[in-house]
């Protein structure tokens, strides 16, 4: 592999910039208070505590002042907002952050204005200096990177500002996916300031629904062990929220400058290097082991488009025809979403037209991916899941994939009975189907794939990383050896591969949405109301000699029935019931949905409008 030259740029925070932060709204200006040196020291279980000092105490460290950024930063007349603790610990969800970034939209306020942002940062730095045990004569290390949401910007600029006042080393990454932000915890390299002790990554998941909320975003954070988890994430709220009561009691001081150091790294080179690594040692150390195959990439407009000249190309690979490879934060073309039915038809379009031999397309971040074969055939949900699985059991016999809840049983026979794995369905949400892979190995089941529908798939081999361009170069390296050892040379290899999977005729996915207003509710939880509506469906299935439950389920209740099944369950955040069905035929499917009907009809908080129109009462 060809040496690659660092691009290290000290990235120009200036008084320009923030000048343009503060206009942006007057209303939420920001009087840059500081941490000094004596704050960062951890007595009191590594917590941090603002101060008035103008600037960072670090003379100690002399050395890491290279491109130190002054930026000035005017008093304001205008309080900062009043935000208290129970609105922090609203921003979480599940294992991220999530808020509203952008005013504009009726009746969805600023939630993660910039210095609720820069608490939230210097909150995680707090917490990374409690986990990291902090040693004095070393600063802690964090990067930075963000997707192309029009907010992004703007926050990853407060993130770094909340970091680096916190007395942290900040190591922006601009433009960049989320796998490559945990790798930067791993990577080995002092040239690109790698590792780091800690990663944010400025992003949010983009629902599948049409409406696209371009004023949302969010966090999420990394160290080498990982995401961080619900635990973890409320930790930082909570730190935040004290953060924050500090920041907004220090407004009388008038101008300051916050000193600020900050560098730009160009990581993505570093971490698409080693995916072209990956292909060449698969096909035996070849330069270009692709060349001549021509593959299409529809990254949506969001930060993938460097999977074709970083990656692609110099494997040798014809990229002609790839579309939507600028970011642009409004997404104008389509949701770039591996399960959406307009992404999917646009990257399948692509691949007929330009008479491909593969399509890739990502999501936002590029922590999910899916693709198309030459003859247009998709390959995400069930097909991909399946193709993963057959190249994981081929390099790794017997093993257990886990997935998530909603897998179809022609999945579960095609790895058990063709493949001879085991297939352990869990639950939704792609943190859940990680950890439990990563129990089934402390206990002793050997396990190296957890994928999700959505498109998350995470390898034991790449960290546990839910990596939508390494699962995509575990397609590459499946054609590249091919093509080596003579057995093929186009994507037919991977479509061969699936063969003998059932497939249904009829899928459909319906949302019960719980009224959390309604009388019903009783001052109570969605969730236990939905709990409530699960166990009557349970006792209704027990009784009905047509139906029967599934004897092993983590999530919801799974029942088969007219050849058949079908899934309710509690989504994960939303006062929802997802209702999943999959049969042989669309009479059967709506069989499944009348006995799911009458056996909930009677919870009046329940909308089963849905449920009614499908089954046509």
């Amino acid at each position: 592999m060809a040496a690659i030259s660092a691009k290290v740029v000290q990235h120009n925070l200036v008084a320009k910039c923030c000048q343009q932060d503060r206009e942006l709204s007057t209303k939420y200006r920001l009087h840059y208070c500081t941490l000094s040196r004596r704050s960062l020291l951890p007595p009191v279980g590594g917590k941090l505590a603002w101060n008035g000092n103008s600037t960072m105490q670090l003379g100690a460290l002399s050395k890491f002042k290279q491109g130190i950024i002054y930026c000035n930063a005017a008093s304001s007349s205008t309080a900062i907002p009043s935000v208290e603790k129970s609105d922090f610990l609203k921003l979480q969800n599940g294992s991220d952050i999530r808020g509203v970034a952008i005013d504009g939209v009726e009746g969805e306020p600023l939630t993660l204005t910039e210095p609720v942002t820069e608490a939230i940062a210097a909150g995680f730095a707090g917490w990374l200096l409690a986990k990291k045990k902090y040693v004095s004569s070393k600063r802690l290390r964090v990067s930075i990177g963000h997707d192309s949401r029009i907010s992004a910007q703007k926050l990853q600029d407060a993130v770094s500002r909340g970091l680096a006042r916190a007395g942290v080393e900040v190591i922006q990454y601009g433009l960049a996916s989320t796998p490559a932000m945990f790798n930067s915890t791993l990577t080995v390299n002092d040239e690109f300031s790698c590792p780091v002790d800690g990663s944010i990554m400025v992003t949010v998941c983009l629902p599948t629904a049409s409406h696209l909320p371009y004023n949302r975003n969010g966090f999420k954070f990394f160290t080498s062990a990982g995401g961080l988890g619900k635990p973890e994430i409320k930790d930082i709220l909570e730190r935040a929220a004290d953060i924050y009561k500090n920041i907004s009691s220090d407004d009388s001081k008038g101008a300051e400058k916050a000193a600020l150091y900050v560098k730009r790294v160009d990581y993505m080179s570093v971490y698409a290097s080693n995916l072209v690594a990956a292909v060449r040692k698969a096909a035996g150390n070849i330069e270009k082991p692709l060349e001549g195959f021509h593959i299409v990439v529809d990254a949506g407009n969001g930060a993938g488009g460097f999977f074709v000249d970083k990656v692609l190309e110099p494997l040798g690979t014809i990229t002609s025809g790839s579309q939507f490879l600028e970011p642009d934060g409004l997404f104008p073309n389509h949701i770039p979403n591996p399960e959406d039915k307009t992404a999917m038809k646009a990257i399948t379009k692509a691949v007929i037209h330009n008479r491909a031999d593969l399509g890739i397309i990502f999501d936002t971040d590029v922590d999910r991916s899916a693709a198309v074969d030459l003859s247009g055939r998709e390959f995400n949900r069930n097909r991909l899941i399946a193709l993963m699985s057959a190249i994981i059991l081929e390099e790794h016999p017997g093993t257990t994939i886990v997935t998530d809840s909603v897998t179809s049983d022609g999945l579960t026979t095609f790895i058990e009975k063709k493949l001879g794995g085991k297939h352990h369905r869990f639950k939704r949400g792609y943190k859940n189907v990680i950890d439990e892979a990563i129990r089934l190995n402390s206990v002793g089941e050997e396990a190296h794939l957890a994928i999700e529908t959505s498109g998350h798939g995470a390898l034991k081999e790449n960290h546990w990383l839910d990596d939508g361009a390494y699962l995509m170069v575990k397609l590459l390296n499946k054609l590249a050896s091919a093509r080596t050892s003579g057995v093929g040379g186009s994507s037919k290899v991977l479509t061969d591969m699936v063969e003998g999977l059932e497939e249904p005729a009829v899928e459909v996915e319906l949302r019960l949405k719980i009224d959390q207003n309604h009388s019903d509710l009783k001052g109570g939880s969605f969730r236990d109301y939905g709990e409530a509506v699960l166990k009557q469906l349970e006792n209704t299935v027990e009784s009905n000699a047509k139906l029967l439950k599934a004897p092993v389920n983590y999530e919801g209740i799974r029942v088969s029935g007219y050849g058949g099944w079908f899934l309710l369950r509690l989504s994960l955040h939303d006062p929802v019931l997802p209702l999943n069905i999959e049969a042989s035929s669309n009479e059967d499917a709506v069989k499944l949905a009348h006995d799911v009907l009458n056996a909930v009809k009677e919870c009046t908080a329940l909308d089963t409008s849905a449920l009614i129109k499908f089954v046509g009462v």
